[in-house]
């Protein structure tokens, strides 16, 4: 008992950079499309589109919820937050990259909005838990929303104190999302990607608070 405490409080502690694990130069080899909708994986991305990363739990269920989405173009599974670059996911699980799992969405935003898809974030999972979700504990878990620009930084952080605010009144606790702007991504392995079109019964961690983000 006294070492499986040990093991999960040393998963639920960022890695300082004399801890983190050193990585690799080489980025992880991933199929040129997404198996869903054909779009190209990796940049270029269709014209006039916008991204960002958000990390709810495990990717496979928030990818799938994602990719659901009207307007987005493309998702991608991944690592991002952390220190080690282009890991795999042991190394990720290991607790020594600083890491968490996120989902990069490309979307259009003439067809949706960055409000929308905060919203679909925000409902599908419980940023309150600090470095878990559910079952799921560990650093890689961490509630987390990276953004790619300085008005979509100020946009998300709105929608936090408004989702923070919802919370409160329903008896949670404070956010723990992690909010941040240029955050490096680091695809995950090609068995990661898309993993719930591959395999309709595999595993989703998903589990909403209940409490819906005000209009």
């Amino acid at each position: 008992m006294v070492l499986r405490s040990a093991i999960l409080v040393h998963k639920q502690a960022l890695p300082g950079a004399d801890q983190a694990l050193p990585g690799r130069d080489s980025p992880m080899p991933v199929p040129e499309t997404h198996c869903v909708n054909g779009q190209p994986l990796q940049p270029p991305f269709p014209a006039g589109c916008e991204e960002l990363l958000l990390g709810m739990g495990c990717f496979w269920g928030a990818e799938r919820r994602l990719w659901q989405q009207p307007g987005v173009r493309v998702t991608a599974a991944g690592y991002a937050g952390g220190i080690t670059p282009n890991p795999t996911y042991d190394e990720v699980c290991s607790g020594l990259t600083g890491h968490t799992e996120v989902v990069r969405v490309v979307f259009d935003p003439r067809e949706t909005s960055l409000e929308a898809l905060l919203r679909v974030f925000w409902e599908a999972h419980d940023p309150t838990q600090g470095m878990r979700q559910g079952n799921d504990i560990g650093t890689q878990y961490r509630s987390a929303i990276y953004c790619t620009t300085a008005a979509q930084l100020a946009r998300a952080q709105a929608s936090a104190a408004a989702y923070a605010a919802a919370l409160a009144d329903a008896g949670y606790g404070p956010l723990t999302t992690e909010i941040r702007q240029d955050v490096p991504f680091y695809y995950a392995e090609a068995y990661h990607q898309q993993y719930l079109a591959k395999n309709p019964g595999g595993y989703c961690g998903l589990r909403g608070t209940g409490v819906c983000l005000p209009e």
